[in-house]
């Protein structure tokens, strides 16, 4: 009994509880006070204790790849009545019931604003370029389950609830049907599905289906009302509409004046911010008077407010504080609502399974037999289907909307958060074991420049982080001359990083308009980028540009990168240097994760890499096409990547407003210093590989001279130097001609003309030379390309068996995926 008496102690059904206004702060533990006696102290302690939970569990699903709603909702239940909540002691002292008012009202806050930044966020113009394909999956996707909730309505309620049964079946249909839009979002771009055709449908139907949602929930708010009559539910839906009409006839053309108010490029006032962010308060309060919910208000209001600067700055004021903070705050009330032991007997369990079994089996084959209808492959439907089960924020507010107004009792409740959590945490895993997309590893023969056609189209893929690498590699492509005879390609990637924000996804959104202000910092640097891209491309012929943007993490970035030079068949891809020139002339890095970003993608690269340390190309303006002088040199030690090196060079050669100068360094000793250290089997081999190397460097570089024989614009000497002082100094005799080096990265050459060079090297992954030209001690006004030549897949090394070769070349290709292109082992193999 007295077990019993605790337990209900923490129950909020018919409790009385008395409030007592003045214990707000307390008097200091000094003075004999309990802190976790007053509300205050422990209202901190309780928000202290909920994010970290959460965090705590991020963190541990991280691996699984779970969204981070999975891990607010199980921080929730585990801090509730379900695990930790069973002992009285942790209940009564951390989560009283006294407690549970002020909790509950935070909740709400932190909820209001979040769903106001969801409504500033979501672009209904995307809704309405989303096509009749996305339509007809939102309502094909919304309409099994809808009617899968009906019929468990049934089983689920009962008789002595006092709640008649249309609005069960409404809010167990609602609850089920609901896809939540920044939940996939961050799901399709972990599995790497983003910019995929499957990724956009996806997301266009989920933008939908958060929209049906919404009035749903309306609707279900509305009717919820227990004990009134019809005509008040009437009224309801009455005043919500005249409130929506309201806001968009009224509230956004005063804030489309506001932005007039503000010139171009100022921030917003204070004043105006302030106002909007009333709004929301006010807004919220006017939706809870009227019977619908306050979020209803917030998000309305939140939908009203053009996209652009002003939403940006709200973003970016709000986002931060409102979903690390104070939105886990409404998911542990959830979790605290929910008391798993409340569902009793082997009976129900077997129900909430088969709830999950079906509300998803609903959902892909509703998904599926439309996809079906536009003709999409089966494996993409069910993909797509399981994608739609993905549950969120709306779902919880359904559901505790439906437990407030005892729609829901504790058992309905428990089972419906079991079924969001297990329907959202099983997508990931499910789709990465059934969805493969079609990687097509066709072999393609010009995966090197030195192997490109002088005759063909040029390809290249151009990497961008900020808008700051841009004009240098702009003039870096201008330079590569390109002609009706050889266009050059581009296709330009912005890198975004992967945040757990939800402003960050929607940049995905390529089909916006031109023209259409952007909808947060990532889209405006974005905008930047494609602008100067596409000014480029309109100023100059024979260039064409093709702007896309990659957002994964960085530790997973090169396979981006990779994948799209695989499927665009390019020969070189461009991607800037981790550190950046600064107002002194020295190397500051920019962010030391592009840097793991370059190493991985040196590793993987399936064609020519080329990093780009930049420090300004012709200053940072770009001349009419004509007027482009550039002092290009290229230091040719020998080896793979520096006859790439030379390749990109000679292409360059050919614009007429180039100078080239080719500086080939010779050892005055021509012997292999390896080979007489090791006289066995393995050092003859490395003997025989660099006298491999060495004849096709003299085969490629009389080829140059022979062709440049006539050119006054080219010069090509030869140096002749003992160690690497005599190396050094003959570089530092030429830095202050040129604007742009041009080096190979030499990985596995040997050479004594770079001996003592790599003692103090800073960035190994540029290679003796590179790093040397890329140091803060070096020129202040060269730029650098380091070149890497992709050389396959080891034995059959550059010049034996490319890419291009007859016969057996193109089926070694056609099987691979991204393999470790540098390995010391595969240079050096005993099998040669």
């Amino acid at each position: 009994m007295e077990q019993q008496m605790a337990t209900a102690a923490n129950k909020t059904d018919e409790t009385i509880v008395c409030y007592s206004p003045n214990m707000i702060t307390t008097n200091g533990v000094w003075q004999g006070d309990n802190p976790l006696d007053y509300s205050l102290p422990l209202f901190i302690l309780q928000l202290t204790l909920v994010v970290v939970t959460t965090r705590l569990l991020v963190l541990v699903l991280k691996p699984f790849r779970q969204p981070r709603v999975i891990s607010e909702i199980i921080g929730g239940v585990l801090l509730g009545p379900s695990v930790l909540g069973r002992n009285t002691a942790f209940a009564n002292t951390i989560f009283p019931l006294r407690s549970v008012m002020v909790l509950e009202t935070m909740a709400n806050v932190g909820l209001l604003y979040f769903l106001f930044l969801v409504g500033v966020e979501m672009d209904i113009s995307a809704i309405r370029r989303t096509g009749k394909k996305a339509l007809a999956i939102a309502v094909g996707g919304m309409t099994l389950p809808f009617v899968i909730g009906g019929c468990f309505s049934f089983i689920l309620h009962k008789k002595n609830q006092g709640m008649n049964q249309g609005t069960f079946v409404l809010f167990l249909g609602v609850a089920l049907s609901v896809t939540a839009f920044p939940v996939l979002a961050r799901i399709l771009a972990e599995l790497k599905l983003i910019n995929t055709e499957l990724g956009r449908i996806a997301m266009s139907s989920a933008l939908i289906n958060d929209m049906c949602a919404w009035v749903l929930l309306a609707f279900a708010i509305a009717l919820g009302e227990n004990d009134t009559s019809t005509l008040a539910s009437l009224w309801v839906i009455l005043s919500g509409a005249a409130f929506v009409i309201f806001c968009v006839f009224v509230v956004r053309p005063a804030i489309c004046w506001m932005i007039r108010r503000t010139p171009e490029g100022e921030s917003f006032s204070e004043f105006y911010v302030c106002l909007i962010l009333t709004g929301v308060m006010i807004s919220g309060f006017i939706t809870d008077a009227i019977g619908t919910h306050s979020v209803f208000g917030a998000f309305v209001f939140g939908l009203v407010i053009p996209n652009g600067p002003l939403g940006l700055t709200l973003i970016e004021k709000l986002e931060d504080f409102v979903s690390g903070l104070l939105l886990p705050l409404f998911f542990a009330i959830s979790g605290l609502k929910t008391d798993i032991s409340s569902i009793h007997g082997t009976s129900t369990w077997m129900i909430t399974l088969l709830v999950i079994v079906l509300a998803c089996a609903g959902k892909v084959a509703g998904t599926l037999l439309v996809s079906l209808m536009y003709q999409m492959p089966i494996r993409e439907g069910v993909t797509l289907g399981l994608l739609m089960n993905t549950k969120g924020l709306v779902e919880m507010i359904v559901l505790n909307v439906g437990k407030d107004q005892k729609v829901l009792d504790d058992e309905s409740f428990a089972i419906m958060v079991i079924v969001a959590v297990v329907m959202t945490g099983i997508i990931t895993p499910i789709i990465t074991s059934i969805y493969k997309p079609a990687r097509r590893f066709l072999p393609y023969k010009r995966r090197t420049i030195q192997k490109s056609k002088p005759d063909s189209e040029f390809r290249a893929l151009v990497c961008v982080h900020t808008p700051r690498n841009v004009p240098t590699i702009i003039n870096l492509l201008e330079a590569s001359h390109p002609t009706k005879r050889s266009p050059i390609c581009v296709y330009v990637l912005h890198l975004v990083e992967l945040t757990g924000r939800a402003s960050a996804m929607l940049i995905v959104h390529n089909t916006r308009k031109s023209g259409r202000p952007a909808l947060n910092r990532t889209q405006a640097q974005s905008d930047h980028i494609i602008n100067a891209f596409e000014n480029y491309e309109q100023h100059t012929g024979c260039v064409t540009v093709q702007p896309l943007t990659a957002i994964s993490p960085y530790s997973s970035m090169h396979e981006d990168i990779c994948n799209l030079a695989e499927d665009k068949r390019v020969a070189l891809i461009i991607i800037p240097f981790h550190k950046h020139q600064t107002v002194d002339g020295g190397m500051e890095a920019t962010n030391p994760a592009f840097r793991m970003v370059n190493q991985n993608l040196l590793a993987n690269a399936p064609c020519s890499v080329g990093i780009l340390v930049d420090r300004g190309l012709n200053g940072s303006t770009r001349l009419a096409a004509n007027q482009v002088t550039h002092n290009i040199a290229v230091l040719f030690f020998g080896g793979p990547d520096d006859r790439e090196a030379l390749a990109y060079a000679w292409r360059m050669s050919e614009h007429p407003g180039n100078n080239l100068t080719v500086m080939r360094f010779i050892a005055a000793e021509e012997v292999e210093p390896a080979a007489r250290q090791s006289p066995d089997q393995n050092g003859l081999t490395v003997e025989t590989e660099n006298d491999n190397q060495r004849q096709l460097d003299e085969e490629y570089i009389n080829e140059f001279r022979m062709k440049i024989a006539n050119d006054e614009s080219v010069v090509y000497t030869e140096k002749l130097a003992n160690n690497g002082e005599e190396t050094l100094a003959a570089i530092r005799s030429m830095d202050h001609a040129h604007d742009l080096f041009i080096v190979g990265r030499g990985q596995g050459v040997t050479s004594p003309l770079t001996d003592g060079l790599t003692d103090w090297s800073e960035c190994p992954e540029l290679g003796a030379i590179g790093d040397l030209l890329a140091s803060s001690d070096f020129a202040s006004t060269v730029s650098v390309l380091v070149v890497q030549q992709y050389v396959g897949m080891g034995p059959q090394s550059d010049g034996v068996a490319t890419p291009d070769s007859p016969g057996h070349g193109e089926e070694q290709f056609a099987n691979t995926e991204l393999i470790s292109h540098r390995s010391p082992q595969a240079m050096f193999n005993p099998q040669h």
